[in-house]
């Protein structure tokens, strides 16, 4: 592996970060007239100083070819290195420890969600914002805003591309070149989310608000300004705007593209996984709504299947918003908003959690396997979206389901010997490791009672989840490393 021209390429990701950050420190002085101006400087500073490290360190390193397990190290690295640095101004800001500030940092750039802070109501809006903003960067990658940036990445930019944004099948190119690809989901994303942005202004929320929740809707981050998320502002418009924004961020980018470009809103009806994923809220939405309905926590019945579906969404979309007191609601929603969960959005989206792509291929294979043993001569095919799934694909997804429940059960147990008890340690996990956010027990406000260890673990958790795991996990194999 070439480790040097690895190394080298994470000079743009932390010069971005550190940029942002002194962009924040502007937003502090001139518009929202902070206190924060120092921290963001100070924040920025720092991240320049690594980068000028890096580029005299490693600047003689070539690019002329990046193979994938280079592009595997650059985005773990990347998402590691710059989890850091955008931890410097919660340190310096809010006075939790560094390793509280880190797991806030990766919570947002994962599009995690989970939090250790609390009195988030009368914080700074610069910094409200810039918590915000890592989200909604994180959302579609902040390896793919490289690859957009730098066309010197076309040599090994789908590479990259393939190693952020890892699939059972191969994702779509929407341009010859990699780096035009990257930009037109970009200009998808923006779209949404200033599209998102005036939906929340004309439901009822003042600017700041409006922008900040955009930001991580279309993402499906889940961060708020506000402890109380999305119950803060107590409006049922507010949540079906959040409802419709959440689905199409969990959408795969390249659907939307093909769908803008064409004019067309067929193309939604026709995607296999599109079409499942929005039959799975139904139904679960339905389901949740009865079970909710049966405890009368609610006055009036519209109210409860808002909320019911609200929360659905967010959890299926790995979104994480909150908007009701769900230890008001039956034992079993909590189970039903774990499993919708795992199921995920779609491929190519920002949602986590599984995919239902590979949901579905999962629920087919099976079938496949039960009709061969009632058939043992017949040839029986796999068939997505009218297409033969090859066997590879096929080996590939089994693989990934058995590491997600290899990975829930080692963590969920690792957690409960820092001092967790198992429910708070799974529902944890659960809402790490599928980039989630909010968990049940004793993590069900926040993530303060977790210790030290616990959230390094967690930290992990969210990285291993937002790469799809075996980005992270091939690293650890020593013959990765060899040449």
């Amino acid at each position: 592996m070439n480790f040097n021209a690895t190394v080298r390429l994470l000079f743009w990701p932390v010069v971005w970060i550190a940029g942002i950050q002194w962009l924040f420190a502007v937003l502090a002085l001139f518009v929202f007239k902070d206190k924060t101006v120092i921290q963001f400087i100070y924040s920025g500073l720092i991240g320049f100083a690594f980068a000028i490290l890096l580029y005299v360190r490693y600047h003689r390193a070539k690019l002329t070819k990046l193979f994938y397990r280079e592009a595997l190290a650059f985005a773990s690295f990347t998402w590691v290195v710059v989890g850091v640095l955008g931890a410097l101004p919660i340190w310096f800001i809010t006075g939790v420890s560094f390793t509280d500030a880190t797991f806030e940092s990766i919570s947002a750039m994962t599009t995690t969600g989970a939090t250790i802070l609390v009195g988030l109501d009368d914080m700074p809006r610069s910094f409200l914002l810039y918590r915000q903003f890592l989200q909604w960067m994180g959302g579609l990658g902040i390896v793919i805003f490289v690859v957009a940036i730098l066309p010197m990445l076309n040599v090994g930019g789908m590479r990259l591309l393939r190693a952020e944004t890892p699939g059972p099948i191969k994702n779509d190119k929407l341009a010859p070149r990699v780096s035009s690809t990257s930009r037109y989901l970009w200009a998808v994303y923006v779209v949404l989310t200033v599209s998102c942005g005036l939906a929340y202004w004309l439901a009822g929320m003042e600017s700041f608000d409006a922008i900040a929740h955009a930001f991580t809707t279309v993402s499906t981050g889940g961060f708020s300004p506000y402890d109380g998320s999305m119950g803060h502002f107590d409006n049922h418009y507010i949540l079906a705007v959040a409802d419709v924004f959440m689905i199409l961020g969990a959408i795969s980018f390249a659907l939307h593209h093909n769908n803008f470009t064409r004019r067309s809103l067929s193309g939604y009806i026709k995607d296999e996984e599109t079409r499942w994923m929005l039959l799975s809220i139904l139904i679960l939405g339905a389901i949740t709504t009865l079970f909710v309905l049966s405890t009368n926590t609610h006055e009036r019945v519209s109210e409860t299947i808002s909320q019911s579906v609200f929360h659905v969404i967010s959890f299926m979309t790995s979104t994480g918003y909150g908007a009701d007191d769900l230890s008001a609601w039956p034992a079993a929603t909590a189970g039903l908003l774990i499993f919708a969960s795992y199921l995920g959005g779609c491929a190519g989206s920002t949602a986590g959690g599984n995919k239902f792509i590979r949901n579905i291929l999962t629920v087919k294979i099976l079938r496949q396997q039960m009709m061969q043993a009632i058939h043992p001569q017949a040839i029986l095919h796999v068939r997505y979206q009218g297409k033969v799934v090859k066997n590879d694909v096929i080996l590939a997804v089994m693989g990934f389901m058995l590491l997600v429940a290899i990975s829930s059960l080692v963590l969920t147990v690792l957690l409960t010997m820092t001092g967790l008890d198992f429910f708070s340690a799974f529902t944890a996990v659960v809402a790490c490791i599928n980039v989630l956010g909010p968990g049940f027990g004793e993590v069900s406000s926040n993530f303060i009672p977790v210790s030290d260890t616990g959230t390094w673990l967690l930290s992990f958790a969210m990285i291993l989840g937002r790469l799809e795991y075996f980005t992270v996990l091939t690293l650890l194999l020593p013959k990765f490393w060899r040449d």
